[in-house]
């Protein structure tokens, strides 16, 4: 997996992460093993081995139902066909 940070010069910031095919079924069997709730949390980490600075972790879990979103899942990006970029 890789992460990258982008810095909108206005405050906010964006953070990409790029997956290999073998992450992508493990992300997916991690997600569902959250919402079975066979799990309560699982993480994101570097190796701090790689680069001086960057994102450390990314925990992922599920949000409280009296909390507020902050955020969406946006899939309206144009998709590609496999193999363009």
């Amino acid at each position: 997996m890789i992460s990258e940070i982008e810095d909108f010069k206005t405050g906010w910031y964006g953070i990409g992460l790029r997956f290999g095919l073998e992450e992508i079924d493990c992300l997916i069997e991690s997600l569902e093993k959250l919402k079975d709730g066979e799990m309560d949390h699982f993480h994101f980490r570097e190796d701090h081995t790689t680069e001086k600075t960057g994102i450390a972790d990314i925990e992922i879990s599920l949000k409280g139902e009296d909390e507020v979103d902050n955020m969406s899942i946006d899939t309206s990006l144009p998709h590609y066909p496999k193999g363009r970029q």
